[in-house]
């Protein structure tokens, strides 16, 4: 493949017009994105150099690249085949090994073959070139001879672990290994996940391992530098370091075997659990369990949940959440949030939900706050209290994790709720002491944009906390009169949502038990006669709410998001029995599988003609009439993909915030009656602020299509 000649540009004078410049073609390797990356081919002293990446582009065709990926038929010159960024009916994605890149009609990319990796696979520059050099069988340069003497010592011992974990696997597939796969089978991980995990057992003998890799001619020296020996001054033969253990391979970034986690299975062990210590390969506060599998589902667009061990992440992955990862055996690091933060704006920490676990939320929000950056945050998620993920994985399946996952509570709160809790506030010297605390928490942020933005809502919140009761008896705007307060009730203010594990009304209903939403019972039932009569509650029995509205409409309209989203839809709590009806009916007419054609009109024609055919004529014209404004256009027909998805998003999200607040209304109610204490009452003007931070939000979703240019850019 030939170099491009480099052609110098003439110095521009500045009355020469813009139109006259010849602006020279870029080469696809170095767009804005590579440019201001650390690694970018654009920093001087770069490890790969041009002619470096070159070679590598000319000893790999782009069709075999992307081949991998993409299902390619030959089209003249050219190779066509189905968009891998977007789902498409029609091919419009081509492939040019002449000229050496790709293009894609549908979604506007194009690039080479390190650019795709980095596209489809969430790499960066530096890695999506490694995985290529491997590809070729070309050696990476190497920055100096001693760079290079280590990278040889590092691919030594990787072939030594994975030697390791092939004979831990085969041991456990063995006679040898009946106890191990008896466990695992207890905790329901089948004989495929064990495979998918390439999870292992040691067997008990000390010198096991040892004698197995020295068959296959390794050192004893590099088995001890991998970790798998126990040596020292006063050990004079080195020894297996695990033995029977249920053993976790834990990987790189590029699936490397780099280290093993070990579970005992005699209660009488040392150690419950057993994870290899710090050698060249292995860091264990830099790296994190399925890594690799969930950056790239990440990538894909799987929410990204942090769990405490191995089997709650098999339990994640097995009921649908590709996304999981955990610590290894300490608490969550900073060079572990730096790894989240990579592949997810909001990662979710799913904690036990017992104090443990609560403490354990606290920590990584203590960790996180000083590192907030604009869009970096964490979200936390509480399980019930006594379940882990894998138990409620196998007690409720993916219903019951979603449930818990949706209700997942911003650091904000996280370190507000924790601050509450730490006693009573009936004095203002009290209440001056909590102001003091939140001011120290948030000079900790060292982003200026996001301390101020911190100070300004935790400010607000202390207001509305503290705020006198109205001239009426009443509160804010809720108009609580349950009678006179205690002003020292001795009780601290009440944890709100994933807080209350096992909370009434929280676990259990619904799809928790793996049912059909359209079946359940409804979800609200009134806690007091004054959220009975609340206009909240009546709008549940009365009417259609308009954002149930919006997500039917837009499925009638873009019957498309079924194709992505029909668990998710499934899922979905709809409180009035005619949304729940019409949603069955609309998931009863996509299974007919009649709404795939690639034009989105024509998919909505045959959805009104499925939906009035079965009975559904009336309750299409209410559900249009309730929808008051025309200026949500991502809900209408003909609006682009782009805003679609985004109104989409905004709606679930969104809906799922408001039904879960709903709940803890609920709670906040039955508290406040059983005691009428200042804690309570601040729980509940708390939850019913919170409600209207919803109904405020929602306009937010107002103004996609037409009005943001989008609408008119994509038809």
């Amino acid at each position: 493949m030939g170099r491009a000649r480099r052609v110098k540009r003439p110095p521009v004078n500045s009355g020469e017009k813009a139109h006259n410049l010849r602006i020279l073609p870029r080469r696809p390797y170095i767009d804005d994105r590579l440019a201001s990356s650390p690694d970018s081919p654009r920093i001087p002293n770069m490890r790969f150099t041009p002619q470096f990446l070159d070679e590598l582009r000319a000893r790999l065709p782009v069709s075999e690249v992307v081949g991998r990926r993409v299902k390619l038929k030959k089209a003249g010159k050219e190779w066509k085949g189905l968009s891998p960024f977007q789902q498409e009916k029609s091919p419009s994605f081509t492939v040019n090994d002449q000229k050496g890149f790709y293009h894609d009609f549908s979604s506007g990319k194009h690039g080479d073959i390190i650019s795709f990796l980095m596209e489809t696979e969430g790499v960066g520059f530096t890695e999506a070139v490694e995985r290529l050099a491997a590809m070729a069988g070309v050696a990476l340069p190497a920055a100096t001879p001693d760079a290079a003497r280590q990278e040889q010592r590092r691919k030594t011992l990787h072939d030594v672990m994975e030697l390791a974990a092939k004979f831990f696997a085969d041991t456990l597939a063995s006679r040898n290994g009946a106890k191990a796969r008896g466990y695992l089978g207890d905790r329901a991980i089948s004989p495929s996940v064990q495979v998918q995990f390439r999870i292992g057992y040691a067997p008990g003998e000390r010198f096991a391992l040892k004698e197995y890799l020295g068959a296959q001619g390794i050192p004893v020296e590099d088995m001890v530098e991998a970790g798998l020996l126990v040596s020292g001054d006063d050990i004079p033969v080195p020894y297996d370091r695990f033995r029977d253990r249920v053993m976790f391979p834990i990987t790189d970034l590029r699936g490397r075997v780099i280290a093993f986690g070990g579970r005992a299975l005699e209660k009488d062990a040392p150690a419950k659990y057993l994870n290899s210590p710090e050698t060249p390969l292995f860091h264990k506060g830099d790296n994190l369990y399925n890594l690799a599998p969930a950056r790239q589902a990440a990538h894909n667009g799987s929410a990204l949940v942090v769990v405490e061990g191995y089997v709650d992440v098999i339990a994640m992955v097995g009921a649908g959440f590709a996304a999981s990862v955990a610590p290894l055996g300490t608490a969550l690091t900073e060079n572990q949030l730096s790894l989240l933060w990579k592949m997810a704006d909001e990662p979710i920490l799913c904690f036990d939900g017992d104090k443990a676990g609560q403490k354990a939320a606290w920590r990584a929000a203590d960790l996180a706050l000083p590192h907030l950056k604009p869009g970096k945050s964490l979200r936390f998620a509480l399980l019930p209290e006594g379940q882990d993920p894998d138990d409620l994985a196998r007690s409720g399946g993916r219903g019951a994790i979603e449930e818990v996952i949706s209700a997942a509570r911003g650091l904000a709160d996280i370190i507000w709720s924790r601050e509450i809790e730490a006693g009573t506030f009936a004095t203002p010297e009290r209440r001056a002491a909590l102001e003091a605390r939140i001011g120290e928490l948030t000079n900790g942020i060292r982003d200026e944009v996001v301390r101020r933005y911190y100070r300004q809502h935790l400010a607000e919140r202390l207001l509305r906390t503290f705020a006198p009761e109205t001239s009426q008896g009443g509160y804010g705007k809720g108009g609580y009169r349950g009678g006179s307060l205690s002003g020292e009730s001795g009780r601290r203010f009440a944890p709100r949502g994933p807080f209350k594990p096992g909370a009434a009304g929280r676990f259990g209903r619904g799809q928790g038990g793996g049912g059909s939403p359209a079946l359940s019972p409804g979800p609200y039932q009134a806690a007091s006669p004054q959220l009975a009569l609340s206009p909240i509650m009546r709008g549940q029995r009365s009417a259609i709410s308009r954002r149930e509205a919006l997500i039917l409409q837009s499925l009638i309209n873009h019957p498309w998001l079924l194709h992505d989203h029909l668990e998710e839809v499934a899922a979905l709590e709809m409180a009035h029995p005619e949304a729940n009806k019409l949603r069955a009916g609309i998931i009863a007419a996509f299974a007919k599988d009649h709404h795939h054609s690639p034009e989105p009109s024509e998919q909505a024609e045959k959805m009104r003609a499925d939906l009035a055919a079965g009975g559904f004529s009336q309750l299409l014209q209410r559900v249009e009439l309730i929808i008051t404004t025309p200026a949500v256009w991502g809900a209408g027909p003909g609006a682009a993909r782009d805003d679609v998805l985004s109104t989409w998003h905004q709606l679930v999200s969104l809906h799922r915030q408001w039904h879960s607040l709903l709940r803890e209304l609920k709670d906040a109610e039955l508290a406040l009656g059983e005691e009428a204490s200042e804690a309570n009452l601040a729980w509940l003007r708390d939850v019913k602020a919170r409600l209207a931070e919803v109904d405020g939000t929602e306009a937010l979703i107002e103004g996609f299509g037409e009005s943001s240019g989008r609408f008119q850019r994509s038809v």
